[in-house]
This record gives structure tokens, sequence and C-alpha cells, in this order.
């Protein structure tokens, strides 16, 4: 195995770990966001102004794709592991 495939996989590792974090924390601050504005007292009508409409369609995106991140990050991460173990017992 050459040198350099482990820091690819490892690259590709953080990297889906990232998106999921941000994929996830965005979704989690704009439920927060809507929660916290109806606790406030923001109305149905200003529910359909410019801002509102994307912040509460975002966590119904954000978390599947935050998801289905996570399922390939842990494919890849035991696919790696996998391959390690195979390569240890040589």
């Amino acid at each position: 195995m050459p040198n350099d495939a482990p820091i690819t996989s490892q690259r590709l590792e953080r990297i889906l770990a990232f998106m999921v974090a941000s994929a996830v924390g965005l979704s989690i601050i704009c439920f927060l966001a809507v929660i916290i504005a109806t606790g406030v007292g923001v109305g149905k009508d200003a529910f359909s102004q410019t801002p509102w409409p994307t912040i509460i369609f975002l966590p119904v995106v954000g978390l599947p794709i935050g998801a289905a991140l996570l399922v390939a990050l842990i494919v890849i991460s035991s696919i790696r592991r996998g391959r390690e173990a195979k390569d240890a017992r040589k």
C-alpha cells in the first residue's frame, strides 16, 4: 500500500466529519431559532416573510443529509479499519 493512501482516506474522513457537523449544526441552530422566535411571540404572518421560510426549511433538508453523510463516514471508516487490520495480519 502506498504511503499516501492512508493520508487520503483520513482526509476524506475528516472532510465528511466536518460536513456532518456543519449540516447537523446548522439544522439545530435553525431549529432553535424557530423555537426561540415562537417563544418570543413572532406571529404566523411573520414566519411567511423573507428569512423564515429558509430557516424553517433548512432542518427538513439538513438533518437527512447529515444522517446520510454520517452513514457514509461510518462505512468509509470501517472499510479503512478493515484494510488496516488485514495489512497488519500479513
